[in-house]
């Protein structure tokens, strides 16, 4: 843990990883006034991207990443995004803690538990946020909203008709700026582009991209038995044992693509036609995706070694050419198959979504809050986080001069750096961005619209991208052809699908976590896991399947059920 001259030390108290213990909760609250500033608020120019007057310094917990792709000399607290802060609103990130994952998850803890928050940090979890505002520790920002929030980010909230920010708001006060979540599902199946064009396979005739159940088995199929790659030992598809997930953005290497031809939500709370809620794994509808995905498993289509390879297991066999299909999120072409194609110059992707036999593909609408960002209470200025949030979600988005204003930080958006590298390590974008976007890449590539005219820094960068990626695809960086490949086929065919209303949205009835699931989810998530697995792999039949609802039931489901119902049954009144 960081210790700089003249700033607080934090000590390493004892803490539970992503969550908070009572006990912590309750020392920190016993003395939240070692944590009141004794200096005077640093003064700044009024307006949304208003500078102040003196150099203010903000103590931040940083969410990292192994990897966020850095200029040579630069770090998460020295780096084009935090200059850029320093530039504009003279503000001076100071990285009170770093750290990546589940072990940011205990860094939080652990500064809970030993009295001491950072000035500003992000917080993964609802149950973390709902301890941290119910035991007073964080800064009351609705004030500081609406005064400093550019009319900007105020339109991207508002677009969401107020399912972000109420998810930060309690008692009508906002605790938190949350990040945003886009509708951006389908779960995408890449599958490699050269492989089809060298064994002949047809995949997609009518050329929607919208693939059956039958069609992807008869790909895989195809690349095992002709062995495209010639490793001698291909692999059929490969998913990660945790085999669903409830997060679009985490449905990498999953069957939830799969399972949603079938109708089947896991991991989400549905709304039954009999007004009844239910969790989707446990629905008559996921025992069917099982059972095609058992078949697949004994007759090899699905990799022999499910339910033991790891993530980077199932990385090394796509980059070893081993195994040619891959399901994830539109954008894993951009951090993840770019391995692939770094590796293997002649490999290639195309996107491809797996519908129903009628052509329709069955998706659930996005929690639209991911992760938020807080302030502890007491800081002298709450407001610097609502300025950062203009500063790099609307500034950095929208000034058309930022290649001559701020070249380092247009390079930062060209080369990929990870978002992470911004003191704000969320998102918060328009409901509509991902297609407003899409547009707007694929009319300036036309020649449609100029350059000035494309909406974001962004875009334009991806534009530039792909016309080099297009004049050059045998030759061009691994980074421009990523960009071709997650825009121009992953978010294309999300753009066509829409556009020919094939997309059965379904809204999850509920997203928040009560009182059972926080004493029982752990232990009911790694049951389903296990029984999902074992049915896979043929350990158990299928009557487990039945046999797990039952248990799941009685271990906590029942009463799951009953909470999420009233809680639903609440909202609703």
């Amino acid at each position: 843990m960081k210790n700089r001259k003249g700033q607080r030390r934090y000590g390493r108290g004892r803490g539970l990883a992503g969550l908070v213990l009572a006990g912590a909760v309750a020392a920190l609250a016993g003395c939240t006034s070692k944590n009141v500033d004794d200096r005077p608020p640093v003064a700044a120019v009024e307006g949304p991207l208003g500078a102040y007057e003196e150099t203010l310094v903000c103590g931040m917990g940083r969410s990292t990443i192994a990897n966020p792709k850095f200029p040579q000399d630069d770090s998460y607290e020295d780096n084009a995004y935090t200059r850029y802060l320093k530039d504009v609103l003279n503000v001076q990130v100071v990285d009170d803690f770093e750290a990546n994952g589940a072990d940011y998850d205990r860094q939080v803890s652990l500064s809970v538990a030993a009295g001491e928050l950072p000035d500003v940090m992000k917080v993964g979890s609802k149950d973390l946020l709902d301890e941290l505002v119910e035991n007073d520790l964080v800064a009351d920002l609705t004030e500081v909203y609406e005064a400093y929030a550019s009319d900007y980010i105020k339109d991207v909230y508002d677009s969401y008709g107020g399912r972000c920010l109420d998810l930060a708001t309690y008692n009508g006060r906002l605790m938190a700026i949350p990040g945003t979540n886009l509708d951006s599902a389908p779960c995408v199946a890449y599958i490699r582009k050269d492989w089809l064009e060298k064994t002949g396979f047809e995949a997609d005739p009518d050329g929607d991209h919208c693939i059956t159940v039958k069609e992807l088995e008869q790909i895989a199929r195809t690349f095992l038995e002709k062995d495209p790659e010639g490793t001698g030992n291909p692999v059929g598809m490969a998913f990660a044992p945790y085999l669903t997930s409830d997060d679009y953005g985490s449905c990498g290497y999953t069957m939830n693509g799969i399972a949603s031809a079938f109708g089947a939500f896991p991991k989400n709370w549905l709304m039954g036609e009999d007004g009844k809620v239910y969790y989707g794994s446990t629905a008559p509808e996921m025992r069917a995706a099982l059972e095609q995905m058992a078949l697949w498993f004994r007759e090899g289509v699905v990799d022999p070694q499910f339910g033991t390879r790891t993530w980077d297991d199932i990385t090394a066999l796509l980059t070893n050419g081993q195994t040619g299909i891959v399901f994830g999120p539109w954008h894993i072409p951009d951090w993840l198959l770019n391995n692939v194609r770094g590796m293997n110059g002649n490999a290639d992707f195309a996107a491809y979504v797996i519908g129903d036999e009628e052509g329709m593909v069955h998706v659930t609408h996005s929690n639209a809050s991911n992760g938020y960002m807080v302030v502890r209470k007491g800081y002298s200025n709450p407001e610097v986080l609502v300025k950062m949030v203009n500063l790099y979600f609307d500034d950095m988005v929208n000034n058309k001069a930022l290649d001559q204003e701020h070249p380092e930080v247009a390079d930062y958006i060209r080369q990929g750096v990870d978002g992470t590298a911004r003191p704000i390590p969320l998102e918060v974008n328009a409901y509509t961005s991902l297609l407003d976007d899409f547009s707007d890449i694929s009319r300036g590539l036309a020649g449609e619209i100029t350059m000035d005219q494309v909406g974001t820094a962004e875009s334009q960068s991806v534009i530039e991208s792909v016309q080099r990626y297009l004049a050059d695809p045998a030759g061009a960086e691994v980074s421009d052809w990523s960009r071709y490949v997650s825009r121009m086929e992953g978010i294309r065919m999300i753009d066509d699908l829409t556009k020919s209303g094939q997309m059965d949205w379904t809204t999850p009835a509920f997203w928040g976590i009560t009182e059972t699931m926080e004493m029982s989810s752990a232990s009911l998530g790694t049951l389903e896991e296990e029984v999902f697995v074992a049915i896979v792999t043929g350990a158990k039949g299928m009557d487990a399947f039945d046999a797990f609802v039952e248990q799941w039931k009685t271990q906590g489901g029942e009463q799951i059920t009953a909470e999420v119902q009233e809680a639903v049954d609440r909202k609703g009144e």
